[in-house]
């Protein structure tokens, strides 16, 4: 875990929340690892208000995967997924470098909104070089058949 405190989110992730300028939101940030290698910078963001009542078990999350707690619980609904490039400009990417990312490198994100009971959560997960290097399938001594599901991702627009 790199972060989980209190903060002023970005204007982009205050407008999806609906939140005032300067309102302060609960962040999380976590660097996910995979055969011993940094694969996914996640940011998760949570209203102040919304820590209590639907969103309680955030505070409390520490080292555990959010996402193990987002889809065990039928009661959450996922906004559709917004995937993009990110490039120097965009803050994420700073602190994604903290995961070893070369400066002036552009990676892929997405993010999409959680609610339950009405109240919202922001997850942004960046997915760092060596995610590439990962094997999607390992099958002993048989041709690997992967189903790749690519729902939800969009083309480069470049």
């Amino acid at each position: 875990m790199l972060a989980q405190r209190l903060c002023v989110p970005h204007r982009d992730e205050a407008r999806l929340l609906g939140l005032r300028g300067g309102e302060l939101a609960w962040l999380r940030e976590v660097v996910l690892i995979a055969d011993g290698r940094p694969v996914v910078y996640a940011r998760s963001v949570l209203p102040r208000h919304n820590l209590r009542g639907g969103w309680r078990l955030f505070a409390d999350i520490g080292n555990r995967p959010l996402g193990a707690a987002l889809f065990a619980d039928p009661r959450i609904r996922r906004a559709p997924l917004r995937v993009r490039r990110i490039d120097h400009r965009d803050p994420r990417l700073a602190r994604a470098g903290l995961a070893g990312v070369a400066p002036g490198t552009v990676l892929w994100a997405r993010r999409s909104v959680f609610r339950r009971r009405g109240r919202a959560l922001l997850v942004c997960e960046v997915f760092l070089p060596a995610i590439l290097d990962l094997q999607l399938c390992k099958i002993a001594s048989e041709p690997a058949v992967c189903p790749v599901d690519g729902a939800g991702m969009a083309e480069d627009p470049r």
